[in-house]
């Protein structure tokens, strides 16, 4: 069987051949361009997908929302050395983000966020009263032109408004102190927010997509059981009911710890959780993911984490864990195998290639 075949399999509750091994190389290629070892384009290009097929691994695309976002209250955006700076002016204040790219891992993060305290709700309302949203449905066209038989499209909704504000507006702190100081102007700022992605997610849902993730970044020790059902469940629910009446799969994205949310998560109606950590490096072992996860027909989608690939984690190591997963994953066609969350930019390309080689080996269901 193809790659696309096992996992299609897995998704419709079918045994395939062997447990489907997918793995999101989009973190490490960015590393390899930025280092000159891959062309600039090469993200975008036929060879992308080639480079999946040659390593053994399934592709599903990663990072891409079909819509574009337009500020109707303007926005400014400059750059000073490694930091990336933005503005967005309303009658209210100005918000000010700023973020700094950092040369050795390849990535960017927070040292401002646009959201402080609760004297910053009116105007991030006003961003979102004049925010818009339109379709941009022509790289996942041509994506899914190139992808053939290694794999499926798989696009990005917007996160809910409440896990917008924790991973990338906010940060945790500021939010936990402005829900706990205006919690009525809180609520009214996610559902002004709610409005705004609700439209771009049916953008979302109406692609060429077959597959639509709901990007969250959740983790169990970051958003706990009462944030997640007042602000994040009532989302993740509409949108999977949705998704599944436009008869597409949904995703969502949950790369950190597992035990406090897991149970709920699958709760949801979401078909796949993904980018699963299991211990060691989580805090769930993957034998127990699907007690926690007990909702029939539920895919659960990771296992092998990052640093897995890299030279901090020994051969031998490396070599029992996927051999344990696979052990498990290979009792029941409910599991994909994957990373979690992402290859990073040290690893190793004779990690990635040996996996789909294990997956060879032990791989098959028994």
């Amino acid at each position: 069987m193809t790659p696309r075949e096992r996992v299609l399999a897995v998704l419709r509750g079918e045994r395939p051949d062997r447990v489907p091994w997918f793995g999101d190389l989009d973190y490490w290629a960015t590393a390899l361009i930025a280092r000159g070892a891959k062309p600039a384009d090469f993200k975008t290009s036929p060879g992308y997908i080639r480079w999946h097929r040659d390593l053994g691994v399934g592709f599903y695309l990663q990072g891409h929302f079909p819509f574009k976002t337009i500020h109707g209250s303007g926005e400014r955006v400059w750059h000073d050395g490694p930091r990336r700076w933005r503005e967005l002016p309303t009658p209210h204040g100005t918000l000010r983000d700023c973020w700094e790219y950092l040369p050795t891992s390849c990535s960017e993060g927070p040292i401002e966020h646009l959201l402080k305290s609760e004297a910053d709700l009116p105007a991030l309302r006003h961003v979102y009263e004049h925010m818009r949203f339109e379709p941009d449905y022509g790289y996942a066209e041509r994506r899914r032109a190139q992808i053939g038989d290694q794999g499926i499209l798989l696009c990005y909704l917007p996160k809910s408004p409440f896990m917008q504000l924790v991973a990338l507006e906010g940060g945790i702190e500021a939010v936990t102190f402005t829900a706990a100081a205006a919690p009525d102007e809180f609520a009214a700022t996610l559902a002004v927010m709610k409005a705004a992605f609700d439209k771009a997610a049916r953008i979302a849902v109406d692609s060429p997509a077959e597959a639509l993730m709901i990007p969250e970044n959740l983790s169990s020790e970051v958003v706990g059981p009462r944030f997640f059902d007042a602000y994040v469940r009532p989302y993740q629910e509409e949108w999977a009911r949705e998704i599944a009446k436009a008869g597409k799969v949904s995703f969502v994205h949950m790369d950190g710890t597992l035990k406090g949310l897991l149970a709920r998560e699958a709760a949801t109606g979401i078909k796949v959780i993904e980018a699963m950590t299991p211990a060691p490096v989580g805090d769930v072992p993957v034998g127990e993911w699907a007690a926690l996860a007990a909702r029939p027909g539920i895919v659960l989608w990771g296992g092998v984490p990052g640093s897995y690939f890299t030279p901090s984690v020994g051969e031998a190591e490396f070599e029992r864990h996927v051999r344990a997963l696979l052990a498990v994953m290979g009792s029941a066609p409910r599991y994909v195998l994957g990373v979690a969350d992402q290859v990073p930019p040290d690893g190793l390309e004779a990690r990635v290639r040996r996996v789909g080689e294990i997956v060879g080996e032990f791989g098959i269901y028994r």
